[in-house]
């Protein structure tokens, strides 16, 4: 019979794996749209959005061919024969900040062109100012080898990052219910933006305060 722990276990890394597909599968579906423009797009919204994206084409591939390759990397990360391994540990934690600097720091000129307007705007600038300067504060930690604490600020960073993937079934939900609402993606991309990155963050907060260091 299994214990409530290995039952937590279990769930949060299903919880991982489905954050880190979701984020991949959408960060692969527009650069195949970016590169290879379809034909006739299925709604004319869906049109509109490739258009906007395809607009400032070499930005948003700056900010999500990084963010693609880095969720594929997390979960070595959360890994525990990888941190048992000292050196890959520090290898793919090297990586997993130098690509999140990147993300990091092209949210902010993509936050100036967003497609939920000022609503979608304030979300990115104050979710993007968490990822920071948790991701700053967990670099510093891993370079003096402060290693518990800095597994507990960049699991900060990584909370904020996942949410990317967490407003993607929320617009889901707006896109099928839009018949209904009359929300345009103008209208409610903000609001996703704001549910999912705030659920994500929020959830990753509450496990650090019952586990400090990540584990």
């Amino acid at each position: 019979m299994e214990t409530a722990k290995s039952v937590s276990g279990r769930f949060r890394w299903v919880a991982l794996y489905g954050l880190c597909f979701i984020g991949a599968a959408a960060a692969v579906r527009r650069i195949a749209v970016l590169l290879f423009p379809p034909a006739a797009p299925v709604t004319a919204e869906l049109g509109n959005l490739d258009a906007q994206f395809a607009s400032h084409a070499a930005l948003t591939m700056a900010h999500i061919v990084p963010a693609l390759v880095f969720v594929v990397v997390l979960p070595f990360w959360f890994s525990r024969r990888v941190r048992a391994n000292g050196v890959v540990y520090r290898r793919v934690s090297w990586v997993l900040l130098v690509l999140g600097a990147v993300v990091g720091l092209t949210a902010l000129p993509m936050a100036a062109l967003p497609v939920g307007g000022v609503t979608e705007q304030a979300a990115v600038l104050v979710f993007d100012a968490i990822f920071l300067f948790s991701l700053a504060r967990a670099w510093m930690l891993f370079v003096r080898g402060e290693m518990a604490r800095y597994r507990e600020w960049m699991m900060r960073a990584v909370s904020v990052l996942l949410g990317i993937a967490t407003t993607r079934p929320v617009m889901g939900v707006f896109f099928a219910t839009s018949r209904l609402t009359h929300l345009t993606p103008h209208q409610f991309f903000g609001i996703a933006f704001w549910i999912g990155f705030g659920v994500t963050y929020l959830v990753g907060e509450a496990y650090l305060r019952r586990h400090p260091a990540g584990v």
